[in-house]
């Protein structure tokens, strides 16, 4: 077991670029055209939506662990970059990866209690066989991921900064909401955990709301024009950040001659995860006509961090950028028509 995500099969064989997968994908559905226009599928986003809908329906019955649920969306994303999806039974392969990554997380479940859960959720798409199809299925599933199973998560990196950086208790809150939101995307196969964290902190500074006196706070965060603030000032921060970190990378390329490793602040033997640091150093005032002043000098703070640190701020740029995607096409995601379209190829096929 790699006990380092940076000498893990997860960093070596399962983080993409965005061509990559997107190549790995059209690969499969060139295979057999036929298939693909006899039962279109909705948009991947939406499917990933209904996906991570179901999964937690059978962990919430089990009382399963969230990382237990978060690896399966994993596996789910890994298996089907190898095989399309109109050749599965999906809920078939959803319970199965559920019940492999309790297993893998140290929280396991037998598989006839899995499969009893799983045909009363989905009675028209289970068989009576149950059993020994997800024992099929889950050779099925460690065979396509090359016995690659240990997944790093966001939510340790996530746990460790929050004495770092002063995060308030619904602070986490957001920024673990923010992370159980990225296995909805393709975020968990292109970019590393501690970057997806470092995104769900950023943004959970900036989007958390305030309760102004005398003034209803909205029940489900912040208001749109909030929301709009919040970004704008997440872009700001990592702007910041960025340009702040390549005027200091001459002086960290001579530190790195002269001896030095990872860069300015970083921690001995972990690329990218620098130590925090105080003060705002340099973080101007654009960042409070943006965010309430109760939050400024966190977000400054923040930004002067990642300026110090050898952390890829353009990954932070591109996970904050999909996740303002995922949220914007969740609003238009219909549940029945998702669900429709997958049973229709699922009962065809007798799969």
């Amino acid at each position: 077991m790699a006990a380092s995500y940076w000498d893990s099969t997860q960093r070596r064989h399962w983080q993409f670029t965005k061509e990559e997968l997107a190549s790995m994908r059209q690969k499969l559905e060139d295979e057999d055209p036929g298939l693909v226009l006899m039962f279109p599928l909705p948009e991947l986003r939406h499917l990933n939506i209904y996906f991570n809908q179901q999964i937690n329906r059978l962990g919430k019955r089990l009382g399963a662990r969230q990382q237990a649920m978060a690896t399966a969306q994993v596996y789910l994303k890994r298996f089907y970059s190898k095989m399309e999806i109109r050749r599965t039974n999906p809920y078939l392969v959803l319970t199965t990866a559920f019940y492999l990554a309790c297993k893998m997380e140290e929280c396991p479940q037998h598989i006839r209690l899995v499969s009893q859960e799983a045909r009363s959720l989905w009675p028209a798409d289970f068989q009576t066989d149950a059993v020994i199809r997800m024992g099929e299925c889950e050779f099925f599933l460690i065979s396509e991921m090359n016995s690659q199973l240990i997944i790093h998560q966001p939510y340790r990196t996530l746990t460790s900064l929050q004495a770092d950086f002063n995060l308030l208790p619904e602070e986490v809150a957001l920024a673990w909401s923010v992370i159980n939101d990225h296995y909805m995307t393709d975020i968990p196969l292109l970019h590393p955990p501690h970057t997806v964290a470092l995104t769900a902190v950023l943004l959970a500074l900036v989007l958390r709301p305030t309760n102004v006196p005398g003034q209803a706070s909205p029940a489900g965060g912040a208001t749109p024009a909030a929301a709009s603030q919040g970004i704008a000032a997440a872009t700001q921060a990592l702007a910041q950040a960025q340009a702040r970190q390549a005027m200091a990378g001459g002086n960290g390329g001579a530190n790195a001659g002269a001896g030095g490793s990872a860069g300015p602040g970083s921690r001995p033997g972990t690329p990218g995860m620098p130590y925090p640091i105080s003060g705002t150093q340099g973080a101007n005032g654009m960042l409070s006509k943006k965010v309430p002043d109760a939050r400024v000098g966190k977000v400054q703070r923040f930004a002067a961090w990642l300026a110090e640190s050898t952390i890829d701020i353009e990954a932070m740029v591109d996970c904050t950028q999909e996740l303002i995607s995922f949220y914007q096409c969740h609003e238009e995601y219909n549940d029945k028509h998702t669900k429709e379209q997958l049973n229709r190829f699922v009962k065809a096929r007798g799969l």
